[in-house]
């Protein structure tokens, strides 16, 4: 019986949207021709992408491509002073409406999101050392409290989940950050996408197990490989999250250190039916972006073989 999980990817490989200068003259047919070709079935979005639901569609039917999903910045992690918990996420609502309806209309069923209330994840002269964190367990819980009723409003208006991305230079970085989320959300209303490179440099020295604790929360997987190497050394001197991009901590599956057979092995026997997207933004002129694309397709297309 086959395994019921389909093969993306996200454009970061070609064009990056953090640091315009990676792929910043690749036009997006570009990835997207290369992509199909390589066999991929859908892609998650980036900035060259149609910003209206038709346009988009229209866009990725031309190449016979899925929207998979689309990265939401959000700024639920900190409240603007005299601000109530239910006032920051009815200005969340109102701000996310547009890009809800475009997923929405293009029949994507998780949104990305991504916590950049003080988040240091895009200034490159930032340690992502230097990241945010809550100082108490009330901070931690009426953060949870506004994710739960954001989430809870995203799946009762536009039928989508949220689906958590812990990040590095965010709030909810470490292991034992993605613990705590998970122990104060609700199951229904604030899921999790689990990032393996991420989670790795994170802390997770065995992103596996981290994923064991969580795995009835995921709903999305960004397979992203590390460079061990390169991470030891970003965590010694002390880099930014950028700065440790340009220098090659991510590449693809297959290409780093992590052991996919075990994380497929634990989606696989918890009933993951999601997609598995590469994401592994690397500078394409010292990674070419068609080469590590398709390694990275065809390490993730053998291992779902094998559990099917």
């Amino acid at each position: 019986m086959a395994w019921n999980v389909q093969i993306g990817i996200n454009p970061i490989g070609w064009m990056n949207d953090d640091l315009p200068e990676l792929g910043g003259d690749t036009l997006l047919e570009t990835a997207l021709a290369e992509g199909k070709e390589i066999g991929y079935t859908g892609f998650e979005l980036g900035n060259k992408f149609p910003k209206e639901g038709p346009a988009l569609q229209a866009k990725l039917a031309e190449f016979g491509l899925a929207c998979v999903s689309g990265w939401y910045s959000g700024f639920l992690a900190e409240v603007a002073p005299g601000q109530s918990n239910s006032q920051a996420v009815d200005a969340e609502l109102e701000r996310c409406h547009a890009h809800m309806a475009k997923l929405q209309f293009n029949g994507a069923k998780v949104v990305v999101y991504g916590e950049c209330a003080g988040t240091v994840q895009g200034q490159i002269d930032t340690p992502v050392a230097r990241r945010p964190r809550f100082s108490s367990e009330a901070q931690w819980q009426a953060y949870a409290e506004r994710l739960n009723a954001f989430g809870a409003q995203l799946r009762s208006r536009h039928d989508i989940q949220l689906a958590y991305h812990h990040h590095m230079g965010a709030y909810v970085e470490s292991p034992e950050d993605v613990d705590t989320l998970m122990r104060l959300t609700d199951a229904d209303k604030v899921f999790l996408l689990f990032d393996t490179g991420h989670a790795y440099f994170g802390g997770a020295a065995k992103p596996n197990d981290l994923l064991k604790k969580h795995v009835q929360r995921v709903v999305h997987v960004h397979c992203k490989d590390v460079r061990t190497a390169v991470i030891d050394k970003a965590r010694n001197e002390r880099w930014s999250f950028l700065t440790g991009v340009i220098n090659g901590v991510f590449t693809v599956p297959g290409d780093g250190s992590i052991d996919y057979s075990e994380i497929f092995d634990t989606l696989h026997s918890a009933g993951y039916e999601g997609w598995l997207v590469v994401e592994a933004e690397q500078d394409p002129a010292v990674a070419p972006s068609y080469a590590y694309a398709k390694k990275g397709f065809e390490t993730l297309q053998n291992l779902v073989r094998q559990k099917a």
